[in-house]
């Protein structure tokens, strides 16, 4: 646990709710379920205000500074900032009006205050994305991942094929993971599906190891991903036999 962001979302607490026209502090994430403070966390929130209030509190940040001094603010969104104190405690968080929090697609959180007809649950509305993806469609993706990849790389576009080969393919891969073996975790984060993957499928680990070496060396990870394919399903004859071609064009 975090000692110092408790202190610090207990002071936003104390700096928003005398304020007449902010309705509530909802917090999100582990601010929310504040027993995954860690030393490694940072603040999550969203701030309800009154119609029409939205833009003042965007634009006067004394409600932030009366914690502590600001010594970077990014306006990162038409809806909120990132921001760190000179304490280095950062935050990241939007202002809503209360009728825009229906439309607000986000993870359960918890109210720090609600003030008296706030009718604004803690839980969305509107239905969370949904990232996962079939195992069919995952790996078909995968396989044109690698054979367009493979042939960025050999016409020079080295930095296009790590992407597509190092990054594109892999996130495909633990979109449909879900589909191959049970979690182990149920600790997923509904908006970026690698957060805490290591610990939802732990044998995952040996292959980012072997599939996530580096800018040079796109073409020995293709081999590999292929491989760990192979041992996944029967895969397509053609488009198999062109990326091994486009392997075995490395001089």
């Amino acid at each position: 646990m975090n000692d110092a962001l408790i202190q610090r979302l207990d002071a936003l607490k104390t700096s928003l709710e005398k304020r007449e026209d902010c309705l509530g502090l909802l917090a999100l994430g582990s601010c929310a379920d504040q027993a995954r403070l860690d030393e490694y966390s940072d603040l999550d929130f969203f701030v309800l205000v009154e119609e029409g209030k939205q833009e003042a509190y965007l634009n006067n940040l004394d409600w932030l500074s009366d914690c502590g001094p600001l010594a970077f603010v990014f306006r990162n969104s038409i809806d909120g900032h990132k921001i760190m104190w000179q304490d280095g405690i950062y935050a990241e968080y939007a202002i809503f009006e209360a009728s825009r929090m229906p439309d607000i697609a986000f993870t359960s959180g918890n109210f720090l205050f609600k003030k008296e007809g706030l009718n604004v649950s803690s839980h969305p509305i509107k239905p969370l994305p949904n990232h996962h993806q079939s195992i069919d469609y995952a790996l078909n993706e995968i396989l044109t991942n690698l054979y367009v990849g493979l042939s960025r790389y050999h016409r020079g576009e080295k930095l296009a094929a790590f992407r597509l080969i190092q990054v594109h393919a892999i996130d495909r891969l633990i979109a449909m993971i879900d589909e191959i073996e049970t979690p182990k975790t149920n600790n997923e984060d509904a908006f970026a599906l690698d957060r805490r993957i290591e610990q939802r499928h732990p044998g995952l680990s040996e292959f980012f190891s072997q599939s996530i070496q580096g800018y040079d060396h796109s073409v020995e990870v293709a081999q590999y991903i292929l491989s760990y394919l192979h041992t996944l399903t029967i895969l397509n004859t053609k488009m198999t036999s062109e990326i091994i071609r486009l392997i075995k064009l490395k001089k």
